[in-house]
């Protein structure tokens, strides 16, 4: 039989590692050829830097695709991942030895080294070990043979070095090791691999006997669905019957997982707590699938759309693990199957994009008829404000699924226009569907709601209304101090509610004022309601809030340097302070100018919350009234906010203290 052609690198180390693997078979003969690799070309590039993943087996490789040579020899945490087409790792030789070793040409240890010592190091997860035991360390970054960099101790130019302990053994330099170093390494550190062409007979006959994976269990990520057991796979129930050991999370059924006779390790995921990191997670299933164990990663939904799936295959494939994907029943296809919204119709969606939630400041709005969030909770305000800024009509219709496909399974109707100003406490997991497919269902099902305020007129769908008005709103009447005022000085009237027009103009009526004088006057209005009601006596704003809030207003303001302005706010005795503060703040003159009273409605009766399905508030005084008659805001019970400044009174935890009048 020929020889077998061999191919590494041309230090003295990597001769070595060749003359180790081939003491396993100490009857084959075979014949080395040695090469520089582009690493060994560049020495003054730093492997600090981010080089090539090939930067030491490149030429090897070569060599062995063209056919030159059989096979390469490399240390194998030099391999490049993935390898090059047309190769494969034939055998992996087991470390005999993974720790680094600290060598100083005083035998001193890592503490004993004095402050500012130089360090060399190639490898920047070296430095942060280090940095992390000795901060006040100088780390240098060096280059060349194991012999080279021991050189550049003895002659001075650093005081220590970072170095694989193997590699010194490998050398018969284990005199030179000052400390074995507490550092976490690579995971495949002193590791040899034998890479060949795939498929060659010769190479697996030889090699495949002392190949180290022979002793690895494998890992198969296996997709869950959304829940229900009745939807797990059989490819999926085959693994799990088959599996050692079983990671899982929360969205598996934990009365399903007690069946199995496979050890079960948690490591849920829930917004705020996590039981384990996604590194450490990687970490465990690899360390059970090299102690020979076949794990399964049991994932809700699929493996392979937002849940981590390519950041594990990459991990463990990386580390020369075999790995194996079993689909499962998407949360997405679930919710279509379970609630009958289609996810596409040939007549009004044509394309579908799923988005994760958690990340919508930074994630674009994909052109897509429908759209589907996962994990969008807490963030679905954000998500329709953004779809609505970004032009999706604000009536697009959507539908929000609690624990699809379970028996407890909820779904909740909405629009965009009524999910920007929204809190949403429902509880989750949660799937948001946005597009008018959700129109086939959302029709036929109807809601409850209850609103809060004054009239029902602002409130326009299908649900069914209970009017449960808790706010009284009562003109008040004019005092010496409204007489005194001269509404002429000022540059700006600005109307936080239609209220305020109303008893405004009454309140000049009675005063006999001149409306004429208004001409010279700017007027600004807080919404569309207001400025319809100033529409009504021909009156247009000059201004009208962006956001629908306060805010606008003050946005305004602040964008144009608008300061020095004498500035009228006819409204309620209960006005937010932080508007008028927010003027004043400006630069502005604010009087408060109270035209009304908003004040709790002792009449109010109390409903069965259990029955609603959405609570409308269209001033933050109804929420404060709510608290009042209520106790506290329900969760599991969409809550519309009418304005920005209403939603943010939603949010608080506790009621501000009403206005404080300032007279002119």
């Amino acid at each position: 039989m020929k020889p077998l052609r061999v191919i590494a690198r041309s230090s003295a180390l990597s001769v070595m590692q060749v003359r180790e693997v081939f003491s396993c078979l100490p009857t084959v003969d075979y014949r080395l050829t040695t090469t520089e690799s582009i690493g060994d070309k560049n020495r003054h590039i730093s492997l600090m830097d981010n080089v090539p993943g090939d930067f030491f087996t490149r030429e090897a490789d070569e060599a062995v695709r063209n056919g030159e040579a059989d096979m390469a020899v490399h240390s194998a945490k030099d391999l490049p991942y993935p390898l090059p087409p047309g190769l494969e790792v034939v055998a992996l030789f087991e470390a005999f030895d993974k720790t680094d070793s600290l060598v100083c040409r005083d035998k001193l240890i890592l503490s004993q080294l004095p402050s500012g010592a130089r360090i060399g190091t190639s490898s920047a997860a070296r430095r942060a070990e280090l940095l992390k035991e000795r901060s006040d360390l100088e780390v240098v970054s060096i280059r060349g043979t194991i012999e080279e960099r021991i050189a550049l101790v003895d002659s001075g130019q650093i005081d220590a070095l970072i170095v694989a302990t193997c590699a010194l053994k490998r050398l018969g330099l284990e005199n030179r090791i000052s400390q074995i170093l507490p550092f976490k390494t690579h995971a495949l550190q002193g590791c040899l691999a034998v890479t060949g062409r795939i498929g060659d007979k010769r190479l697996k006959a030889l090699f495949g006997p002392l190949d180290v994976r022979k002793k690895y269990g494998e890992v198969t990520l296996v997709g869950f669905g959304p829940g229900n057991p009745d939807l797990l796979t059989i490819a999926g129930q085959k693994a799990l019957e088959q599996a050692d050991v079983i990671f899982y999370d929360d969205l598996i059924d934990k009365t399903f997982t007690c069946n199995l006779k496979a050890e079960k390790i948690y490591v849920g995921k829930r917004k705020n707590h996590h039981s384990h990191s996604q590194d450490e997670i990687n970490e465990m299933v690899y360390q059970a699938a090299i102690s020979g164990k076949n794990a399964v990663r049991l994932k809700g939904g699929d493996p392979m759309i937002f849940a981590h799936g390519r950041e594990e295959i990459d991990y463990l494939q990386s580390r020369l693990v075999k790995i194996n994907v079993i689909p499962g029943i998407s949360a997405a296809t679930a919710a279509a199957a379970f609630t009958h919204i289609p996810l596409t119709h040939r007549d009004i969606s044509s394309s579908v994009a799923f988005i994760t939630g958690h990340a919508t400041s930074n994630a674009g709005i994909p052109e897509a008829d429908t759209l589907v969030y996962y994990m969008a909770g807490t963030t679905i305000s954000e998500i329709a404000k953004k779809l609505v800024a970004a032009g999706r009509h604000a009536d697009t219709p959507v539908a929000l699924v609690y624990h699809v496909s379970h028996p407890d399974q909820k779904i909740f109707y909405s629009s965009l226009k009524e999910l920007q100003f929204s809190v949403i406490n429902y509880p989750t997991p949660l799937l948001v569907i946005i597009g008018a497919v959700v129109g086939f269902e959302n029709g036929s099902v109807r809601q409850t709601a209850l609103i809060t305020g004054t009239t029902a007129k602002c409130y326009s769908s299908p649900d069914k209304i209970i009017h449960t008005p808790l706010i009284k709103i009562e003109k008040i009447t004019p005092s010496a101090i409204t007489q005194t005022i001269d509404i002429a000085r000022f540059n700006w009237i600005i109307f936080t509610s239609r209220y305020g027009v109303c008893y405004f103009f009454d309140l000049l009526k009675e005063m006999r004022f001149d409306g004429r004088k208004l001409a010279s006057i700017q007027i600004g209005s807080v919404g569309k309601t207001t400025t319809a009601e100033l529409n009504k006596r021909l009156i247009y704003p000059d201004l009208e809030s962006a956001t629908g809030s306060s805010e606008g207003i003050l946005n305004y303001f602040r964008d144009n340097h608008l300061s020095g302005k004498h500035i009228l706010l006819p409204r309620s005795n209960k006005g937010l302070q932080s508007f008028s503060e927010g003027l004043r703040a400006l630069g502005n003159h604010v009087t408060d100018f109270p035209v009304y009273t908003n004040t709790f409605n002792d009449n109010a009766a109390k409903v069965n919350l259990s029955d609603l399905h959405k609570i409308v508030f269209s001033s933050p005084s109804c929420v404060h009234a709510f608290k009042r008659l209520y106790g506290n805001l329900p969760s599991g019970i969409q809550l519309i906010a009418k304005g920005l400044t209403t939603e943010n009174a939603i949010r608080e935890d506790s009621i501000k203290p009403p206005l404080t009048t300032v007279s002119p």
